[in-house]
Formats: C-alpha cells, structure tokens, sequence
C-alpha cells in the first residue's frame, strides 16, 4: 500500500507519514545501541513477568527493537509505522511477528496479544484530540505492561516542530493514562 493510498486521521499523521518521513530518518540513524540496550534494561528491570511479545507504536527504522534485542533476546517484536520508507527499513532488518503500516488508529492487532506495548517519542506527535484513542488502543493490546517514552511537561502545551505548529505536543501522558485506564 503506498502512503497516498492510507487514509489519514489528522493533519499529523499525514505529516508523520509523507512530508517529514525521510528527512526524520535522516536524522535519526547513528545510535549508540549498546547504551540504548542498557537502558532497556534498566527500565525493564522492574517487570516482575516475563516479556516475550512486545509491540512498539511508531517504531520508525527500529532502534529500539534492535537495543530491546540485545537487552531481551527472547522478545518477540512487532511494530506499527506510518511511514512507508521507515516500514520497509524496519521490517527488511527485523524479524516481527506482526507489521502493520498506517496509522496507529487503524492497525488491526490482537488484543491482549502483546506483554509490552510501548512508543518512545510518538505520543507528542498525536493530535491531542486523538490522543485517548490512542492511549485506548495501546491499552487493549497489552496484556501486561505499557511504557510511554515522552516528553514531559505538567500541563499540554504545543512546541514548533522543525519550524512547524501543531506537531509536537508535551504533557503528562502517565497522569492522563492512569486517570482514563486500569493500572
């Protein structure tokens, strides 16, 4: 499917998805993936069940897939990605059980299907107005754990993005998923 053939819900998923794809990878390549993977495991030293499948919302070329398979070999990944380039990236390097490019809203995944469902730098390029859906649909694919790697900030406010508006969105995204879902 190209991306002129997705249907878009909102002004920022066509952005995410056509117009900022490449220069965002472009952008995002070089890492260091050993100190990425020794982060993964300092934030999932706490998880008291194992983590076997896990589902990144917004994984872009897949950094976190490959520091998460060094820090958890056994985790099954999949992905959810907008942008067309960043899919075929992704999904050429990484073996998943499950792809699904287009907006989040609209993948098709099992529910409960996933011990750890998580987005690093995705939840403040939602539309705020989208944002509870997105939260929702997180929600109902995890059967264990959800992890939001976010900007904070104690109350929303929109930041310019690369010169853009209505693009990058901070708030407290924990306190607005635990007010609106069991934890």
């Amino acid at each position: 499917m190209s991306d002129t053939a997705l249907q878009f819900n909102s002004a920022q998923e066509r952005y995410w998805a056509q117009e900022a794809a490449t220069a965002y990878i472009g952008r995002n390549t070089d890492f260091d993936h050993a100190l990425g993977a020794r982060a993964w495991q300092r934030m999932l030293a706490g998880a008291d069940q194992p983590i076997h499948d896990v589902l990144e919302c917004g994984c872009n070329i897949g950094r976190n897939l490959h520091q998460l398979a060094l820090a958890r070999p056994e985790a099954r990944p999949s992905v959810i990605e907008i942008s067309r380039p960043a899919f075929e990236t992704v999904t050429r390097d990484h073996a998943l059980r499950h792809a699904f490019h287009g907006p989040i809203l609209d993948a098709q995944l099992p529910e409960g299907g996933f011990d750890l469902v998580f987005t690093m730098g995705v939840l403040i390029h939602i539309q705020p107005a989208q944002l509870l859906q997105t939260m929702a649909r997180m929600h109902a694919w995890s059967s264990r754990y959800i992890l939001m790697g976010e900007y904070f900030n104690r109350t929303p406010v929109m930041l310019e993005y690369h010169g853009q508006a209505d693009r990058l969105f901070k708030r407290d995204f924990g306190r607005l998923f635990a007010d609106h879902f069991d934890v």
